[in-house]
């Protein structure tokens, strides 16, 4: 069973950064999309960004692209979601997920189709 942690979630100002953690279960994940989506009270979920494990495509959420980056490290089974320019909309739980196949049958548009997740890092950005 695949296990994710989230981590490094916090307080900040509009403007600011935030580096977003995931640490995997020890598993092999080579054939699996693994990536972030996020809810907010009330609203929707919503993709965020997603990477192939092994080929290293990377999908953004159009609300995110050129303001988030996401990476993996193999060695340490670990997704990465670095934040900068943070708006007080991205304020949400932040969620890991890792799921088999191509990120493209999970992530569309601002949309998450998986099923994965583990317990969440909050974001709060305030104005």
């Amino acid at each position: 069973e695949v296990q994710l942690v989230e981590s490094g979630g916090g307080s900040v100002e509009a403007g600011g950064s935030l580096r977003l953690s995931c640490s995997a279960s020890s598993y092999t994940y080579s054939s699996y999309c693994m990536g972030w989506f996020r809810q907010a009270p009330g609203k929707e979920r919503e993709g965020v960004s997603c990477i192939n494990w092994r080929g290293g495509s990377t999908y953004y959420a159009d609300s995110v692209k050129g303001r988030f980056t996401i990476s993996r490290d193999y060695a340490k089974n670990t997704l990465y979601l670095e934040m900068s320019s943070l708006k007080p909309e991205d304020t949400a739980m932040y969620h890991c997920a890792a799921d088999y196949g191509d990120c493209g049958s999970y992530y569309a548009g601002s949309v998450y189709f998986g099923h994965s997740g583990g317990q969440g890092t909050q974001v709060t950005v305030s104005s």
